[in-house]
């Protein structure tokens, strides 16, 4: 997902002459071909990521439209104060690049693992969050969220994603992607949960059941009227992230349902609310948190019975 970022920016900032990107010394073998091509709007701010949302906000209070780039601890929890008071508060056209969602840097342990990120950013008045699943996704969100003023967090994959759209489909902000048809019951996925859950779409459409699948790409604002409709026209809805199960996609679709009344089956896949203090590659530590989409299936199977 990162490579498609920087290569949609890269072609909007031959265009626009008001887009910068920030980095905290990261983003080696990733961003060379944009600093190299715009050095005065390519910053190496050094480790000192509360510096680079500082200098981010005052930039686009002078009318830039500004990329900050780093891993999401680094981007998120080190420099919350930043984030809520020089770029929410002021409504600065700041965009928060964080990489590395859920267990991206599973090896490095849990310093380094990303599933709290989005509970936090969602409650910062004025924030929205983005989540691509996918490569496809992630060039159109990048084109979306820079003609759209104000803050943003967009929240990536490292690299490796693979495609799962089919064409290109329609982008809009706070507007989900329905990416396979279904009547029997809904996955809605966010992020890099999205080609796990079309695994579980194929391997539950064996069964005969008819699986709508949702790429819910944007966290806040949420699309409540994608959730109301899978709700009226399917008896099941489950949600899965790469994320803790509190604060993210499964409690911002629940309070929807909640406030809706929903009377069907309703279940949060993502990770339990503990540190995982083990490390790994991403797939096995989402294997360690019962996230394989053998048991999702597994789950949602026993869940409908």
């Amino acid at each position: 997902m990162r490579k498609a970022f920087i290569d949609t920016l890269f072609e909007l900032a031959r265009k626009d002459k008001n887009i910068f990107l920030l980095n905290a010394d990261l983003g080696f073998s990733v961003l060379e071909k944009f600093n190299q091509a715009y050095p005065k709007r390519a910053i190496n701010m050094g480790i000192a990521e509360a510096n680079s949302i500082g200098t981010a906000a005052g930039l686009a209070l002078s009318g830039k439209t500004v990329f900050v780039y780093s891993i999401i601890p680094f981007v998120t929890f080190r420099v919350l104060e930043q984030i809520r008071n020089d770029v929410a508060m002021q409504e600065a056209n700041v965009k928060i690049v964080g990489i590395g969602s859920g267990w991206s840097y599973g090896s490095l342990g849990a310093t380094h693992h990303a599933i709290e990120d989005i509970a936090v950013l969602r409650s910062i008045p004025g924030m929205r969050i983005v989540c691509p699943g996918d490569p496809i996704e992630a060039a159109a969100a990048t084109k979306a969220i820079t003609k759209t003023k104000g803050p943003f967090y967009f929240r990536l994959n490292k690299a490796g994603d693979p495609i799962v759209h089919k064409t290109i489909p329609k982008f809009r902000i706070g507007e989900a992607i329905q990416v396979r048809p279904g009547k029997d019951l809904t996955i809605i996925t966010t992020g890099n949960a999205l080609p796990g859950g079309a695994i579980v779409s194929d391997i539950l459409s064996e069964d005969g059941l008819s699986v709508r699948l949702i790429s819910m790409h944007t966290i806040k604002p949420l699309d409540e009227a994608t959730v109301k409709k899978a709700a009226k026209e399917t008896k099941a809805i489950f949600t899965l992230e790469d994320h803790n199960i509190l604060g993210g996609l499964g409690s911002a679709v629940a309070e929807i349902l909640a406030e809706n009344r929903f009377g069907g089956v309703f279940h949060r896949f993502g990770a339990k609310d503990a540190f995982t203090h083990i490390a790994g590659p991403h797939d096995f530590l989402r294997e360690h948190h019962g996230l394989s989409p053998k048991n999702i299936a597994r789950v949602i199977r026993r869940k409908i019975a």
